[in-house]
């Protein structure tokens, strides 16, 4: 079971730090990925991490705002966002994919676990 955590009202230019916490479970061979779906929009990728290497990966939208992490040991990964903006408003879901490959690692339909979501707002 994946739980997120974190969101809320912040003002564009401030700073959030979302959580994802694994219970029942521990990351191995996972990828640990974020996920936002704004109103009206399509599920888009953020950031994902492989659990095993810390290889990271981010959308252009966020990179250089975003900073996606692991603790191992209290077994959460983090999204740290920086200079937010109007448009990263969404509700955020921290999703588990099993043995992914690379190139599959930014589509949502290959994550096998997903958290509830937790939503962002971000006022101009």
């Amino acid at each position: 079971q994946l739980q997120a955590s974190g969101g809320g009202l912040v003002q564009a230019g401030e700073s959030l730090r979302l959580s994802c916490k694994a219970s029942g479970r521990t990351f191995s061979n996972d990828a640990v990925g974020w996920f936002r779906q704004a109103p009206g929009k399509e599920r888009e990728f953020v950031a994902a991490i492989r659990w095993h290497d810390s290889s990271l990966y981010y959308s252009d939208s966020v990179k250089g705002r975003f900073t996606i992490s692991r603790d191992r040991a209290k077994n959460t990964v983090d999204l740290q966002m920086n200079s937010l903006k109007s448009e990263d408003t969404a509700v955020y879901y921290c999703a588990v994919a099993v043995r992914v490959i690379t190139s599959s690692i930014r589509h949502a339909r290959r994550y096998d676990y997903w958290g509830q979501g937790t939503l962002v707002t971000v006022s101009s």
